[in-house]
């Protein structure tokens, strides 16, 4: 049955203010599983005044920072508690298998847990100055901040942006995305029944394009954080350069996946097909350029295909499946129109390419495992992100040619490499171009490790402990002592 969803806006649950809704329709199938409220910028308007009035509420504002700790705590408990309720809906939103989904809601939990631990040591410094003087600073909250979530990993990236942002003392607008709102919604049942303030955390459904300018645009917001594409984060850094407030933005990539001869081969097969077919390739870092070194290339691309052709394609809810459906229709023709450039291109398509021939998923929006080789630096599918299940692969004869590769895009988010030589790991982990490198794993991160990009890819890191310096503001006080 269709469900009727609400925002959660200052402590309510509210429709939007002239009726409308909009549906979100599982991608297996195409059936509808809810109807959500489309704010209007009336609605986008309300959530911001809440959160600014909540920021400036003494049972916030004076919350004693350990306390607050121990009110993430209570979040972090609840969504383990309720891990696979949300995973459930995250696999029915998104598509992607729900042994991923319950991945992305623990890893989420936890990074509340690693942010709860921070709330009380957020600290300022004493600086020496000259004569009778005594100079410190404080650590300050912005205020409201505007979480931008993607729907690629709309639970565990959406919380790995607010959890900072509360551990500070901020307050919170999330707006998830369209195609896949609903587990954020369960994370704003997951706040009122952990007993955060009314109007610390608020999420508006609907439009971005809508919406989104006027949650950037308002006097009050003073933080934005973006997980998206190069455009959206593009116009939103001219409307941010208005205000003149500080943005986060994490915007793609297009990461190279480097196997040399000397590296366990094994696991090097299964990190370049886990690193591009999770998530049916729908991950910001997805290591969509696999550079083999050319003595092992054709038994290597011959191993990765077999090992992806036993990735079961199917509902997520089913056990056995490796690999669900891309998230919509419109994100299914974009991908594969790319799989028609590589071949219009020149590249050679190994495997896939086209969707399963089971009549099961017809109705969804299911793409096979695709790899193509003899891909040239000057193709398209090596150059731009396509967000789908489709390996670009490209021989490579020396580390100096591998290095030229890697860093040959305009993208710079993550990189892998597999050697068991340690003197060539460590060259390449400061010769790539990338914020994150990998080495023999693929991929791999944690909530206290920093995550963000190099050139394109983005500006600025969410977690780890750097992510709170984006989260605060700092404040220097001079006292003449004479």
């Amino acid at each position: 049955m269709t469900s009727r969803e609400q925002m959660f806006i200052n402590g309510q649950w509210v429709g939007a203010s002239d009726g409308a809704t909009r549906p979100t329709v599982n991608p297996f199938d195409q059936s509808v599983l809810a109807e959500v409220p489309a704010a209007t910028e009336e609605d986008a308007r309300q959530a911001i005044a809440a959160a600014s009035k909540a920021y400036h509420d003494p049972a916030w504002a004076k919350m004693d920072p350990a306390e607050r700790g121990r009110l993430l705590r209570k979040v972090a408990a609840l969504i383990h508690e309720r891990a696979d309720e949300i995973a459930k809906t995250e696999t029915l939103d998104n598509g992607k298998p729900f042994r991923e989904a319950k991945g992305d809601v623990l890893f989420a939990a936890q990074t509340f847990e690693y942010y709860a631990g921070w709330a009380d040591k957020i600290e300022g410094s004493v600086i020496p100055v000259p004569g009778p003087r005594f100079n410190y600073t404080r650590k300050e909250p912005l205020g409201v901040t505007v979480h931008i979530i993607p729907w690629n990993y709309p639970f565990q990236l959406g919380c790995r942006s607010v959890a900072p942002a509360l551990a500070a003392g901020n307050t919170v607008v999330a707006k998830p995305a369209s195609e896949t709102p609903l587990s954020f919604l369960r994370l704003a049942k997951v706040m009122e029944d952990a007993g955060v303030p009314k109007g610390v955390f608020n999420v508006v459904t609907g439009s971005g394009a809508k919406v989104g300018p006027v949650l950037v645009s308002a006097p009050e917001t003073a933080g934005v954080v973006l997980t998206g594409s190069v455009p959206t984060g593009q116009e939103l850094l001219k409307e941010a350069a208005r205000k003149i407030v500080p943005v986060t933005l994490e915007l793609g990539g297009k990461s190279p996946n480097v196997v040399f001869p000397d590296a366990n081969l094994e696991k090097a097969v299964k990190g370049a097909a886990f690193g591009i077919f999770m998530n049916a390739g729908q991950m910001c870092w997805a290591g969509s350029r696999l550079l083999v070194h050319e003595s092992i290339h054709d038994s290597f691309v011959q191993k990765l295909a077999d090992f992806a052709k036993g990735w079961k394609q199917g509902s997520g809810l089913d056990k056995d499946v490796r690999m669900g459906p891309l998230v919509s229709k419109g994100h299914h023709k974009t991908v594969s129109s790319y799989v028609e450039k590589g071949k219009a291109e020149g590249a050679k398509l190994a495997l896939g390419g086209a969707r399963p021939a089971d009549a099961v998923l017809a109705n969804g929006n299911f793409l096979q495992p695709t790899i193509f080789t003899d891909v040239d630096p000057k193709m398209t599918i090596f150059r731009e992100e396509i967000f789908g299940p489709v390996l670009s692969v490209t021989k490579f004869g020396s580390d100096e040619e591998a290095i030229a590769l890697a860093n040959a895009v305009d993208f710079g988010l993550y990189a892998g490499v597999w050697t068991s030589n340690l003197q060539r790991a460590h060259r390449f982990a400061a010769e790539l171009e990338s914020g994150q490198v990998a080495i023999n794993e693929y991929p791999v991160t944690f909530p206290q490790t920093p995550f963000g990009g190099f050139k394109m890819s983005g500006i600025g890191h969410e977690q780890g402990r750097g992510a709170l310096d984006f989260y605060t503001r700092t404040k220097s006080v001079m006292v003449n002592l004479g």
